[in-house]
């Protein structure tokens, strides 16, 4: 999707430092964070919401990584966030998933 600010940062138009990557999916940080680590984790595949996944394992697949990404950045206590729908405060039109931590 060619507007879609996560799809730019996996293609490489926008910089940013992955703090996670694999066949599936990325992590980087938020850059407007509401914890002391906010963490971003997302599809790789461009998926807008929850209510367009068809593919349920692509969700385990992100919960895997996230517990990957919270060893790798010894988070013990945290919690995940999925915003769906502008109303319910999701500002980027591409599926992911907050890791909040402090």
């Amino acid at each position: 999707m060619t507007n879609c600010v996560f799809c730019k940062i996996l293609a490489g138009d926008i910089p940013s430092k992955f703090v996670y990557e694999d066949d599936y999916c990325f992590a980087i940080n938020d850059i407007n964070p509401k914890a002391k680590k906010h963490i971003l984790v997302i599809p790789k595949e461009h998926i807008e919401s929850l209510n367009e996944v068809e593919d349920s394992s692509l969700i385990a697949k992100m919960f895997e990584a996230i517990k990957k990404i919270n060893k790798q950045e010894n988070i013990t206590h945290f919690r995940t966030q999925i915003n769906t729908g502008s109303l319910a405060g999701q500002e980027v039109m591409h599926l992911h998933i907050h890791i909040l931590a402090n």
